[in-house]
């Protein structure tokens, strides 16, 4: 059994615990279709214990579709029809879908967008002005649709277009710069005035700014960070909102940790229909107006799983703000949760709402509770030991 399989274990209530892969015990009789796990680019998200999470999610999805799953997706190989996808990243660009046989958001668990840009940040904010660089496709109404749904804040591909972008920023207080390609917050820096800015932007690469961008925002004091979001499967669809959890990585950097979702049966007016904070509110209402902007402004994108980053805080002038940092439409770390969800959804037809929870667990000598479901428990080679587990409440 490979290490995917071995690493990749959990079980239902009331089940016996299960091994993901192509060795995976599972009756096949009238089983229709096949679902298979897909490395988008094997330099981005294909790590041990990513892509052991990946297989363990792209079997649960079978056995929710009930399908097939035969493991890790060969272009050389026949699968029974119609075939499901589970990508590690985004797909960019109709092509590559349309070869794959990706017409709509039922054959993927994840988005395919019609550039590179469209999956990253730089989205979310305006070009500093309208003769800034800009990447091919780039839509300059689009800022526009999302500006009460975004914290103030420009996107860049040039270093000179960030410069000014930045002391136009600075005038309202601290700006966060953040590489478009940097994910968990990793790489970015707050800077308070011009000097910090002009250092900042000098230890960058001219050529990753001008090929990805760079995101220059308001930054928000000791902010909190709402996940919203949504996934379809089959005829299933369910809506969430979410906290995520920070914890400390082998290295003793400060990393994702997990997150903690109240998942509605049903689309965003069922998770509205919930009695939320106004707070929390307005974050679910953020998103969907994100969410419907980016479905207007760019003909080829669709997505099965949608995940919106939405955070609220003071910024530098004392003021209250909301807004959404970034998308994703792709397998994420809080996956885990929403599928343990659909799944009591499926079996409990009467369940309308689920608590669900994932956890990252750094380090040596950690034990999930009796009822987790561990997508991977041992040491992969670049995060060293870790554990990942899902729980839902009873």
């Amino acid at each position: 059994m490979d290490a995917i399989s071995a690493n990749a274990i959990c079980a239902l209530p009331g089940t016996a615990p299960t091994l993901a892969g192509e060795g995976a015990v599972l009756d096949e009789r009238g089983l229709e279709g096949t679902v298979v796990a897909l490395t988008a680019d094997h330099h981005a998200y294909a790590s041990e214990h990513e892509r052991a999470t990946r297989a363990q999610i792209a079997w649960r999805l079978a056995r929710l579709k009930k399908s097939r799953f035969q493991g890790e997706y060969d272009s050389g190989r026949s699968y029974a029809t119609p075939v499901y996808f589970v990508p590690s990243d985004t797909l960019v660009g109709s092509t590559w879908a349309g070869a794959l046989g990706i017409q709509s958001q039922h054959a993927l668990f994840g988005g395919v967008v019609p550039h590179p840009f469209v999956l990253t940040k730089t989205i979310t904010h305006p070009l500093v002005d309208p003769a800034a660089a800009a990447p091919d496709g780039w839509c300059h109404a689009f800022a526009g649709q999302v500006a009460h749904a975004a914290l103030a804040g420009y996107s860049a591909f040039a270093a000179d277009d960030a410069r000014r972008a930045g002391l136009r920023l600075l005038a309202r207080g601290p700006v966060r710069v953040k590489p478009a390609r940097a994910t968990g917050g990793r790489g970015q820096q707050v800077v308070c005035d011009r000097q910090a800015l002009e250092d900042c932007l000098a230890a960058m690469d001219t050529a990753e700014i001008a090929a990805h961008g760079l995101v220059l925002e308001e930054n928000l004091q000791e902010p909190v960070t709402c996940s919203v979001g949504q996934v379809h499967v089959g005829n299933a669809v369910a809506s969430y909102y979410g906290w995520q959890r920070l914890t400390v990585d082998n290295q003793g950097h400060e990393v994702y940790g997990g997150s903690d979702l109240t998942v509605a049966r049903g689309g965003f007016d069922a998770l509205l229909a919930l009695s939320l904070p106004d707070e929390l509110r307005l974050a679910v209402e953020q998103a969907c107006i994100f969410h419907q902007a980016v479905e207007s402004a760019f003909p080829g994108f669709l997505a099965s799983r949608i995940n919106y980053d939405v955070a609220q805080g003071v910024n530098g002038a004392g003021r209250w703000c909301s807004g959404v940092l970034e998308q994703s439409w792709r397998v994420g770390g809080a996956s885990g949760a929403e599928i343990a969800a659909l799944e009591i959804f499926d079996e409990q037809p009467q369940r309308s709402v689920v608590n669900a929870s994932c956890f990252e667990v750094y380090g040596d000598g950690v034990v999930p509770p009796p009822n987790a479901c561990v997508y991977f428990s041992g040491v992969d080679a670049g995060a060293g030991p870790i554990t990942k587990y899902t729980v839902v409440e009873p």
